[in-house]
């Protein structure tokens, strides 16, 4: 299984919270809770086995243990644990999809930027 680098995460959202509205980081973060609106950060996003999150999730590395109903966007590595839930689009450069992970969208990958 594939590692992510969680060092940067600042914060956590706790499995009783349910968060309304946008989420705009610099920082990583974990959530176990619920979450109703997108988030956005520089460092890495980890949404837990039992999380909830309703909306897009754009982050530096990704990994969906939990349910999400959105697009997620990474300039890193996705990551879709074997319990996990996704309906929605994933834009990425690295991808992992693990056995028993369900998964309705499309994806695409980020090219890397050419030399003219």
């Amino acid at each position: 299984m594939s590692k992510i680098n969680f060092q940067n995460v600042h914060t956590m959202i706790g499995a009783d919270a349910c968060i309304e509205g946008p989420i705009h980081l610099k920082e990583g973060i974990i959530i176990y809770g619920k979450v109703n609106g997108d988030i956005d950060t520089k460092g890495p996003v980890r949404v837990a086995q039992e999380a909830i999150v309703e909306g897009n999730i754009n982050g530096s590395d990704i990994r969906v243990g939990g349910t999400v109903t959105g697009s997620i966007q990474s300039n890193g590595q996705v990551v879709l644990g074997k319990n996990c839930t996704l309906k929605g689009d994933i834009i990425y450069r690295k991808l992992l999809i693990e056995d028993g992970a369900q998964f309705e969208g499309k994806c695409d990958i980020i090219e890397p930027a050419r030399d003219s």
